[in-house]
């Protein structure tokens, strides 16, 4: 029986964070899925540690962070697009990633701040393209979202250009989290060793993963090492201090910290 269970992100973002922690813990046992997935896996004790949505992470005050390791922008983030259909002002549906609760949030945030707007939501089920979607505006994240689609939309928000620019804080996606008093130093080392070697090695994991994904091996190298982010700094924390304050003044009205999936 494997002595940790670690769940992380099954997406490029995440490559780097999960370099050769198999090989650094032995004795875990690595699960990959959707964000969204991980968040209710580490909430029911399936995993002990897990790259977890920020949203999640700030809505559970017994989660701890274990590691200053995540994954985060300083400016425009690539994978996670906001597609409008009329401008974002007047759009009045919106479907949202089920993959995702961070980034739902964030753009509900952002609608909310910049416009006043509270759209109906419609859910974007796993594995379906902004095309399935008839709404006034579509939320896709991941590498899906690194594919440009081939409808001609209105308006296009990168989320992480638009919160960047807009308070000039970076923006935390997700984080290692823990719910547990179970002792994790070992685990929380590995994981910063893990990060550091992965940032080390963005040509190989661009070179492994584009085929994969279907994508230019530039434009996976570019993605990994001018769109990502992954140090939980202090601007990091302010970042996510601001998310966290924006999200609650909202509470109950139209926003809640945690986003079914």
């Amino acid at each position: 029986m494997s002595q940790y269970r670690i769940g992380a992100v099954n997406y490029l973002n995440s490559k780097p964070l999960i370099e050769g922690l198999q090989e650094l813990l032995p004795e875990a046992e690595l699960v990959l899925d959707f964000p969204s997935k991980l968040a209710d896996m580490l909430a029911a004790g399936k995993i002990d540690v897990g790259l977890i949505p920020s949203a999640e992470y700030l809505a559970r005050p017994n989660y701890r962070q274990i590691s200053n390791a995540c994954v985060a922008t300083r400016g425009p983030v690539l994978s996670v697009k906001l597609y409008g259909r009329k401008p974002f002002s007047e759009i009045e549906t919106l479907a949202l990633d089920e993959g995702s609760r961070t980034s739902v949030l964030l753009t509900r945030v952002l609608l909310a701040q910049r416009y006043n707007l509270f759209p109906e939501l419609q859910n974007l089920p796993l594995g379906h393209t902004v095309e399935s979607s008839d709404a006034d505006a579509v939320l896709v994240i991941g590498d899906r979202a690194i594919h440009p689609p081939e409808e001609k939309f209105v308006e296009i928000w990168d989320l992480g250009e638009e919160w960047t620019n807009w308070c000039n804080l970076p923006f935390v996606f997700a984080v290692w989290a823990a719910s547990e008093e179970k002792e994790l130093s070992a685990v929380a080392r590995a994981l910063e060793t893990a990060r550091n070697h992965g940032l080390n090695r963005f040509a190989e994991i661009a070179q492994r993963e584009a085929a994969v994904l279907g994508i230019d091996e530039k434009v996976a190298y570019d993605y990994l090492n001018q769109n990502l982010y992954f140090h939980l700094g202090e601007e990091e924390q302010q970042g996510l201090e601001l998310f966290s304050k924006l999200a609650e003044e909202l509470i109950p009205q139209q926003i809640g910290l945690t986003v079914e999936s």
